[in-house]
């Protein structure tokens, strides 16, 4: 199907037939793929704004995880988002299923993880900061659906950035996504508990890793690395971990892999009782607990720097008092994105959308924040800052 695209519309695996409006007199050599950013940032600089796409032929290119745009930095664009947002909600929908296929003591069907996690990798490998962003974005009250969904988009990002295998990351992406199974297994009472849970609430919910071990290994077709990394997902370096207290070397780098993912999950997702943290303070507690010798200390480094110090999707104060999306990284330097100005913190109204690259303005970062700090929903955030393109 022959569909007109905006310029800003057009990604990487679209089959272009010919420009539609452009403001010079470039023309295409033929018709082709695109097959990098640069292809698009070169149609940008010759201005041209439409395109000609044929639906039929888009194919999937794995593009590096440091794909840049005209400013040298990772960006969201609205059709990546909306994939995302799809891939996300249908991967809720399945982990629902699978939940209740639990309770009920009947065997879980793998084959809808596959299809889900093989679509989610695909979205990571060429915009990885979609899935990532929309992580931002999560209903606190379904945090036992969306945390084992997060968690294997996080370390999918992670193994993506690490360079490992495309078959290692598949079968990462699947025990993360099962790796909280047994928490079916759980009494609500103890499961959603706002406060802190007695010793012996905590005894009984730490058998949730014991559940969850039993639930994979009965479910055909698991592999033996998908039941390893949920199997580890609780254990520490020092051996203080649960179930089985494993320590040290005796922890693969998949297994402190998800243990990084899991914990920075927890302390970021928002729940009906507890606030999430901004990523900086999350960032610290890990450091923090790689320091303590429970975590591995090069692969919290490796993870910060694979999520970004300020993420793309997330919210950040400026000095000039506004609230701003990141909206592009800046690898050359880090706490200076690409984001957009939409909120005035003084006067606590929205104001209109600015696009500011904060290495070149005199502008600012002061600090990540987070949404609810401000009365804020960041959904509709997003949905007015990206889903308008």
């Amino acid at each position: 199907m022959l569909i007109e695209k905006e310029l800003s519309e057009l990604i990487i695996g679209h089959y272009v037939v010919k420009i539609i409006n452009q403001a010079d007199n470039f023309s295409l050599t033929a018709s082709g793929h695109i097959k990098s950013n640069s292809v698009i940032k070169h149609l940008r600089s010759k201005k041209v704004y439409r395109v000609l796409i044929d639906d039929s032929k888009t194919i999937n290119i794995p593009s590096p995880i440091t794909e840049l745009d005209t400013n040298n930095s990772p960006r969201l664009n609205r059709e990546s988002l909306q994939q995302a947002k799809a891939i996300f909600n249908q991967s809720k929908s399945i982990q629902k299923n699978l939940f209740n296929a639990a309770l009920s003591g009947s065997c879980l069907d793998l084959s809808p993880v596959i299809e889900v996690t093989n679509k989610s990798i695909d979205a990571i490998f060429n915009s990885p900061d979609s899935l990532a962003c929309m992580l931002n974005i999560r209903d606190k009250d379904e945090y036992l659906l969306e945390h084992s969904v997060a968690v294997s988009v996080y370390i999918t990002l992670f193994s993506r950035y690490l360079n490992l295998d495309r078959d290692i990351i598949e079968q990462l992406s699947i025990g993360a996504f099962l790796h909280d199974i047994g928490k079916i297994k759980i009494p609500n009472d103890i499961l959603n508990k706002p406060g802190k849970l007695t010793d012996e609430e905590f005894t009984i919910m730490k058998t949730h890793a014991n559940h969850s071990i039993d639930i994979i290994k009965a479910t055909p077709g698991v592999s033996e690395l998908s039941l390893e990394v949920a199997a580890l997902h609780h254990e520490k370096l020092d051996g203080k971990g649960y179930p089985f207290q494993v320590a040290g070397d005796d922890i693969s780098q998949f297994g402190r892999m998800i243990s990084i993912c899991d914990i920075f999950d927890a302390l970021t997702a928002t729940r009906v009782y507890k606030e999430g943290f901004a990523h900086g303070k999350a960032f610290a507690i890990l450091r923090e607990l790689a320091k303590q010798g429970q975590l591995d200390n090069q692969l919290v480094d490796h993870f910060i720097k694979c999520v970004g110090v300020f993420p793309i999707g997330t919210l950040v104060q400026l000095e000039s008092n506004k609230l701003a999306l990141v909206k592009a990284r800046n690898d050359a330097s880090p706490t200076k994105p690409q984001v957009q100005s939409f909120y005035s913190v003084k006067l606590k109204h929205f104001l209109n959308k600015q696009e500011i690259d904060l290495s070149d303005s005199e502008d600012f970062i002061v600090k990540g924040v987070r949404a609810e700090e401000f009365d804020l929903d960041m959904q509709q955030i997003i949905d007015m800052l990206l889903m308008e393109g």
